[in-house]
């Protein structure tokens, strides 16, 4: 149990800060897809969260929750499969600059190494700005993702609309 726990200690110390995010996603729902009799079903939970630098856009994302005792006390190794909708929800705004590929929303899958995350690009082009999800390991990380693209539209009124080829490179 001391190994465990000195293993635990020097992988935190080792591991890079991850960046704080200024909101939660709201949990929408959760669906059972597994029932287990004495411990907490396995399920399907859907997220919806707002890009904190890109006003306008909400993406929503499904991610699977092992149940079991192991899933209860977080120590179940979460699996990689995940989908992803973002959608422009009225006038895009860009707060500031960023860069390609960079981080949306972060968060750890597992009681060691694993997280899933949302990063944003530019497709300058075609002016649509393109969302992709997946999880990620510290030795092997999983191929498994989902895309999802915001072409950026007129809305209401507004007679102008950015390029995201200005705010992103």
């Amino acid at each position: 149990m001391r190994r465990l726990l000195a293993l635990a200690l020097a992988a935190a110390i080792a591991m890079p800060a991850l960046p704080a995010f200024s909101q939660s996603p709201d949990l929408i729902f959760r669906r059972s897809t597994v029932f287990r009799l004495l411990s907490p079903n396995d399920k399907l939970a859907t997220y919806g969260l707002d890009d904190p630098d890109v006003e306008g856009v909400a993406c929503h994302f499904t991610v699977p929750e092992k149940g079991g005792w192991a899933g209860a006390f977080g120590f179940a190794e979460q699996l990689s499969d995940v989908s992803l909708a973002c959608r422009q929800i009225g006038p895009i705004r860009f707060r500031n600059r960023t860069a390609q590929g960079d981080v949306v929303f972060r968060e750890g899958r597992s009681f060691f190494f694993k997280r899933v995350q949302i990063v944003r690009g530019c497709d300058a082009r075609r002016n649509v700005l393109v969302y992709m999800i997946y999880s990620d390991k510290l030795i092997d990380g999983s191929p498994q993702n989902s895309t999802s693209t915001v072409p950026i539209m007129p809305w209401g009124q507004q007679g102008d609309i950015q390029r995201c080829g200005e705010f992103i490179s």
